[in-house]
């Protein structure tokens, strides 16, 4: 599938990482690649090794035109709820960018608020390169928090499931209860909490 592209220069990719998770940000990053700088190997990260994914988190940064993270943290997620905190930290990681993009694409199926004209595309890790090397640095991002944070709690093995519900995180909550990075508003969560104040 070919997506059509405006006859503009300075194009931004956005895309988000966490938005399922129990723990953490959500965390969003914007590139605007340099056409006269081209990435080898640029995809969805999910498709991508963490080897390789590390490997191009670092090309990207080195060669784009500008990136930036965004984020919203657990208390922002829990106020706004994780649909609008995406999109918030969406726009954050756009505002966030050294060059002003001229039009941006987004992942996904909803835009976020920004001040330039902007395009969802479904699937768009797959499909539009700056949404890829978006993908890519978010994704190393959080997954290097998750360690981090795996490190300040390693019964909690962060480390290996990333926050995600998994079983292993359930056991962990039940277990040791919710950390203050914990997404209280998420239902597991609110589940052992309730059964911390019993």
């Amino acid at each position: 599938m070919q997506i059509e592209r405006p006859n503009v220069e300075l194009i931004a990719g956005v895309d988000e990482v966490g938005r399922g998770p129990l723990v953490g940000d959500v965390v969003t990053a914007a590139v605007i690649l340099d056409p006269a700088n081209p990435i080898v190997g640029l995809t969805d990260s999910k498709k991508l090794t963490d080897k390789k994914r590390q490997a191009l988190a670092i090309e990207i940064k080195e060669k784009a035109l500008s990136w930036s993270i965004g984020r919203c943290s657990p208390t922002e997620i829990d106020e706004l709820n994780i649909l609008h905190a995406t999109m918030l930290a969406m726009t954050r990681a756009v505002e966030g960018l050294s060059i002003t993009p001229e039009f941006v694409y987004v992942d996904g199926n909803r835009l976020p608020s920004l001040a330039m004209p902007a395009h969802a595309v479904v699937k768009g890790d797959s499909l539009v390169a700056e949404i890829s090397a978006a993908s890519i640095i978010a994704k190393v991002a959080r997954d290097d928090e998750m360690i981090e944070l795996d490190k300040r709690y390693p019964h909690y093995g962060f480390a290996g499931h990333k926050g995600y519900p998994t079983k292993a995180h359930f056991a962990a909550l039940e277990q040791y209860g919710a950390i203050a990075e914990h997404r209280k508003s998420f239902k597991p969560v609110q589940r052992v909490l309730a059964m911390q104040e019993k």
